[in-house]
């Protein structure tokens, strides 16, 4: 991802659309609404709930806290409470904002264990250091988490402050998933992304209950490269330049990840085991550069992409599994951040055909995550600290 500039938002939704091959955009009767109205945040960068029964919310801040906040519209910033303050252990600046806190991931046992995981760029390493934490909660306060438990999981040096990618995410497995940018500047000037000795570029996959010798984890035995020499046990999957959303469909279990696009193409994958998603060789479905790769049955396409003149910088969502708007269920959610354009991409999972891609109603902001409540219900936040939900158009 490059710095999210907002000087292009109005300019690029004018242009007519070019979108996937597949499919047009297809008008839409809902649209995207404020939610929390009288909250404003900087830069909320996770929206989520700890899945432990309680209908709260916990909203993170890429500059560093962690809070705590009541599920209700009226809610003000008085009404939060503040879960853990990592603002002083890690790196933020604007000037290098795809730093800072990026992922957020509570325990499936969260209720029971009060553990939770956290990917950040810490302060006290070498520059542009990310690192994966276990966290747990007060003994005294379940609502309070004690920074005093940090436990470093993986610590992954970066060449450049971009890229970092950041999301963690639990999957139906009971494992941790961990996506990573290629490293940072143009091109993958290292070539990470089809390195796999490397865990840049790449979705990892590791236990969090059980511990290898050596390592504050365990790796899946059915991990897809355990048995391959010169590739990390770690990865999952690979050839990513820099996932900027992933979440699992509740129902179906897959994995959808949107990859930030360089010159031309945005994209949308469905991720498999072992899979190479093809960059630096490719950009979405297109051949990448001179060196590039044109179709290869080793390198696997997205399922949707778009051009860069219908958006420059997607922001991944997820599959709508709510009961407040029912024609949207099984919609993928997505945006991009520098036209402020808003879809819900409806895909038959078993028939591996599109069904269609409604464009929302919205204001032109730069959404930065997506994220949802207990009920399944969606939320969007934006640069600029507000909050947004889905809602019939009027």
């Amino acid at each position: 991802m490059m710095i999210r500039s907002l000087v292009p938002l109005l300019g690029l939704f004018l242009l007519p659309a070019i979108g996937s091959a597949q499919l047009a955009d297809t008008p839409s009767r809902y649209q995207v609404v404020r939610a929390f109205p009288n909250l404003r945040l900087n830069r909320p960068i996770v929206l989520t709930h700890p899945g432990d029964g309680t209908d709260r919310l916990v909203v993170a801040s890429q500059l560093g806290k962690i809070q705590i906040m009541p599920n209700k519209q009226d809610v003000t910033e008085e009404n939060l409470k503040l879960f853990c303050d990592l603002e002083s252990q890690l790196v933020y600046t604007k000037e290098e904002n795809e730093e800072g806190l990026l992922g957020l991931a509570f325990h499936p046992k969260f209720r029971e264990n009060g553990e939770f995981f956290v990917h950040y760029t810490r302060k006290d390493a070498p520059p542009h250091t990310s690192v994966v934490s276990r966290f747990r909660t007060s003994k005294e306060s379940p609502d309070t988490a004690d920074p005093a438990t940090e436990e470093e999981l993986i610590r992954i040096p970066q060449p450049f402050w971009n890229h970092n990618g950041g999301g963690l995410a639990f999957g139906p497995d009971g494992y941790l998933y961990i996506a990573l940018g290629d490293g940072g500047k143009r091109d993958d000037p290292f070539g990470n992304g089809q390195n796999l000795e490397t865990l840049l570029g790449s979705i990892l996959r590791i236990d969090v209950n059980r511990k290898d010798a050596g390592k504050n984890y365990a790796i899946p035995r059915d991990n897809p490269f355990v048995n391959r020499t010169k590739a990390a046990p770690e990865i999952y999957a690979y050839g990513f330049r820099n996932v900027w959303g992933m979440s699992f469909d509740k129902v179906t279990g897959s994995l959808w990840v949107a990859d930030v696009g360089q010159d031309l193409w945005e994209e949308i994958d469905i991720v498999t085991k072992g899979g190479n998603y093809g960059w630096n060789l490719r950009e979405a479905a297109h051949k990448f550069g001179k060196k590039g790769s044109e179709p290869d049955e080793n390198l696997i396409d997205p399922v949707w992409e778009y051009h860069h003149e219908v958006g420059k910088s997607i922001t991944g969502g997820v599959v709508y599994r709510g009961k407040k708007t029912p024609f949207l269920v099984g919609c993928y959610f997505y945006a991009d951040y520098i036209t402020g354009r808003v879809w819900a991409l409806k895909y038959d999972e078993q028939q591996r055909q599109f069904i269609a891609n409604y464009s929302l109603k919205a204001d032109l902001m730069p959404y930065i995550a997506f994220g949802t409540d207990m009920h399944d219900e969606v939320y969007l936040t934006d640069a600029f600290g507000q909050f947004w939900m889905i809602a019939p158009a009027n």
